[in-house]
């Protein structure tokens, strides 16, 4: 395709301005300004760079320079399609063209840890992440967030826009696709510079650290769309499947020695109750305070083998155990104690199997949801989550897990971030609250379409509509109709955690509850 004499001219100017940037921030240094505009270029096809004076400028994000070298390369033949698939695989590229290189990251990340703390290494590998456009802030901010007050605090809500939709045209492509195997998987470390595809993301851009916990190599780099703030992913070196056991716990608490302001955790690592991807052993860790943690402790407990180490039932809509104390090993032992105990605990009358049989099989129902933390009174904290993946036919999707009247809003796995009091709520849901909140103003009509069509967006809410109007009414101001929602989105949420809890908080199910902790040799405390 030919490209005018002007559209060189801004494309090569917009370059120059992309690389006033990278300088600014840090990605690159003055040599490295000529290596990186001589690749960016070639990549465009220009046969010189912008001859005339570069504004002076400074941005926080590269997001809107990256748009105008996108919308050049379409213009200029060098997208196959102009969605975002194929833009976010040429926005890679031209950011990892702006980069120092893996190994130079890691060298000022330890320098940093080195001279000035952890805390300012992370800082610099985080802003990092953002300015090469890794983390993409411009598409997280456009997540809803809100606070829902509940009976067990304030629950954190968002609607997860972020991660953008396929074109048609590219779902359509995907299913002629040839199976690849590499990378294995989203969180291997041969990501790292992976030009990729239309099923899989480039990463030019992705930078890793190595560290080690419990003396097996591990990597830690940020997630590119962060739910919380720093919100990372520490994954192993190898390609191996996730399993909860004793060195979990070791590994966790390694950890937050090395980073002690962090948190981090691990989803389970059973179906149903785990999280999204179970092939690659890895966890969460971030620098946020989750309302689980604000969870006051309640029922306190001691365990005579254990008498450096506090323990309690967290008050939380799911079946937490907390454990705390200044001694590591102490902690270690007993988390590892509580999860071979509960792995071989059942109790009929609480629903709770440890184990089915399966053609011959012995198939696992128990295990635990684990996180780490320092705490307010310098120790370490361990907040050990009971889970359970059974299924009935009354509830086939399983038995403590949001269950059917609750899937119109949540109907995925309640992995980790759920577990801790933040809901990640799909997309679909702000079209439909926005809909809903048209009836609760009289503005729509709850008419005979959302009720009988099952097509309908709103079909799904049919009941909770009817629930809504009998409770709210239908003349609310616009303000009021979205803060009702919010709160009612809320209220269902609490009821999701209460679904996933093993040992429901009514009195018949903290019995349970008790009569698990005194089987794994516990004693309450008066």
């Amino acid at each position: 395709m030919e490209r005018t004499v002007e559209a060189s001219q801004s494309a090569a100017l917009t370059i120059e301005r992309l690389l006033q940037f990278a300088q600014q921030n840090g990605l690159i240094e003055q040599l490295d300004v000529y290596t990186s505009r001589n690749a960016l270029l070639d990549l465009f096809g220009l046969a010189e760079p912008y001859a005339g004076a570069v504004p002076a400028e400074k941005l926080s994000s590269p997001v809107a320079l990256l748009e105008e070298l996108l919308d050049a390369a379409y213009e200029a033949g060098l997208l196959e399609e102009n969605t975002t698939t194929y833009r976010d695989l040429l926005d890679a590229r031209i950011m990892g063209l702006l980069m120092p290189r893996p190994s130079e990251v890691v060298n000022q990340f330890w320098s940093t840890a080195k001279t000035t703390g952890v805390e300012a290494a992370t800082n610099y590998f985080y802003k990092q992440s953002i300015d090469s456009n890794y983390i993409r802030m411009d598409r997280i901010q456009k997540n809803e967030y809100w606070l829902a007050d509940t009976a067990y605090g304030d629950l954190e809500i968002t609607i997860n826009l972020s991660k953008p939709e396929k074109d048609p045209k590219e779902i359509a492509l995907l299913k002629t696709l040839p199976q690849s195997s590499y990378p294995a998987c989203l969180l291997c470390a041969d990501n790292l510079g992976y030009a990729g595809r239309v099923n899989h993301p480039a990463r030019q851009n992705l930078r890793i650290i190595p560290l080690e916990l419990d003396n097996e190599k591990w990597y830690f780099q940020y997630s590119p769309y962060v739910y919380y703030n720093e919100h990372s992913i520490i994954f192993h070196e190898k390609h191996i499947p996730m399993k909860t056991t004793a060195n979990t716990f070791y590994r966790l608490l390694d950890f937050i020695d090395q980073f002690p302001h962090y948190f981090i955790g691990s989803n389970a690592d059973l179906p149903i109750v785990g999280g999204s991807i179970l092939n690659h052993d890895h966890f969460q860790g971030g620098r946020h305070q989750f309302p689980m943690e604000k969870a006051a402790s309640e029922n306190m407990f001691a365990h005579a083998e254990f008498a450096g180490v506090k323990a309690a039932i967290v008050k939380w809509p799911m079946s937490v155990v907390r454990l705390s104390g200044h001694n590591k090993l102490l902690l270690y032992k007993l988390a590892s104690k509580l999860l071979d105990d509960w792995r071989a605990y059942s109790d009929a009358e609480a629903d709770v199997l440890a184990f089915s049989e399966k053609d011959g099989q012995r198939v696992p129902h128990n295990t635990i949801t684990p996180i780490a933390r320092n705490n307010a009174r310098g120790e370490y904290e361990l907040d050990l989550v009971l889970r359970n993946n059974r299924t009935s036919e009354e509830h086939p999707d399983g038995i403590f897990h949001p269950h059917q009247h609750l899937h119109h809003i949540k109907k995925e796995n309640i992995g980790l971030i759920e577990v801790m009091g933040l809901a990640v709520l799909p997309g679909r849901l702000q079209e439909e609250l926005a809909d809903i909140a048209k009836i609760l103003t009289r503005e729509a009509d709850f008419d005979r379409a959302i009720r009988e069509e099952a097509g309908h967006p709103l079909h799904k809410h049919e009941a909770w509509i009817d629930a809504l109007l009998a409770k709210h009414g239908a003349a609310l101001t616009a303000d009021g109709a979205k803060a009702a929602l919010q709160a009612e989105v809320g209220s269902k949420f609490m009821d999701v955690l209460l679904d996933a809890g093993v040992f429901k908080r009514d009195e018949v199910g903290q019995a349970a509850f008790g009569r698990f902790l005194e089987a794994a040799g516990f004693a309450q405390q008066q």
